[in-house]
């Protein structure tokens, strides 16, 4: 889910912000900064092609790594995006929440990743896409209905919704694995905000970390080996809480499970991993962290 909006133009609100995108080796540790931003810029995704897909003031852009230049990507009427986006497997389709005018609830639609038209998956509202099966074929989100926020699945190309979980409490950030057989998670089932995982249809669920932290946002590395999550410390939040600014760091851990280690600790929080941001290569990470001006 996504930061406090401005209710009058449906956009992140984050004053004096600015923010640096960086990428980290999880083998060498070495981290390099690709740009600086005096403005709000969240969540990059990572493509095969070399491009870092980001948002920013409602809309969404291409950096070019190599380049170092952003490139806006024309998404019709949806140019009030929050974190929450996603590629399609193919790369062909980026899948975004927007706010919409109506009501400034978020809804999922669907976009050319080369610019277009937004086509409405999810009617109902508000939705906050997360994973992208790795058929192409449904999109898994978190969800508040009848006041409670859980996990759904839906098709791809819009249908009947799937609650996967119900809790009375938080579940959040749901994303694919590698090989589809699996949907990762966050939840407040335990207490503090942990890390789950449950087969794709919603059975089994497991609980995977069992840190005195608040951790949020498992994403799964391409080649289904490692599983990077952030984690809050605790007392700093809420376990159902993910604010900006804060200290936070993001840890890396076996998909299989066991021991988690930390990767780096930076000043951040949300915005910093709200989606998957592997390289294609599974060996390196792109992140932002954030600076007050």
């Amino acid at each position: 889910m996504m930061a406090e909006l401005n209710e009058s133009i449906d956009i992140p609100v984050r004053e004096e912000t600015r923010s640096i995108l960086e990428t980290i080796h999880i083998e060498t540790g070495e981290r390099k900064t690709l740009a600086t931003f005096d403005k709000l810029i969240e969540a990059p995704n990572w493509t095969r092609n070399n491009k870092l897909i980001y948002n920013s003031e409602g809309h969404i852009y291409s950096f070019d790594i190599v380049t170092g230049e952003s490139t806006l990507i024309d998404s019709g009427f949806a140019t009030s995006c929050n974190n929450d986006h996603v590629l399609s497997p193919d790369e062909t389709h980026i899948a975004v929440s927007h706010h919409t005018v109506e009501d400034h609830q978020s809804r999922i639609y669907i976009v050319p990743l080369k610019g277009g038209n937004p086509t409405l998956i999810t009617p109902m509202a508000p939705s906050y896409l997360h994973g992208w099966s790795p058929d192409g074929q449904t999109l898994a989100y978190c969800a508040e209905r009848n006041g409670q926020y859980d996990i759904y699945t839906i098709p791809a190309n819009g249908g009947v919704e799937t609650q996967l979980t119900d809790f009375t409490g938080l579940d959040d950030g749901p994303e694919y694995s590698p090989d589809g057989k699996h949907i990762w998670y966050n939840s407040t089932k335990s207490g503090l905000m942990q890390i789950w995982r449950m087969n794709a249809d919603g059975s089994d669920q497991k609980q995977m970390t069992f840190e005195e932290s608040n951790n949020w946002f498992p994403h799964v590395s391409p080649d289904g080996e490692n599983v990077v999550y952030i984690a809050y410390r605790k007392g700093d939040v809420e376990p159902g809480d993910h604010p900006p600014n804060k200290h936070v760091e993001l840890r890396l851990m076996p998909s299989a499970g066991g021991d988690s280690r930390s990767l780096v600790k930076l000043f951040g929080g949300q915005g910093t991993i709200n989606v998957n941001s592997w390289s294609p290569d599974s060996k390196q990470l792109a992140f932002v962290r954030y600076e007050l001006i």
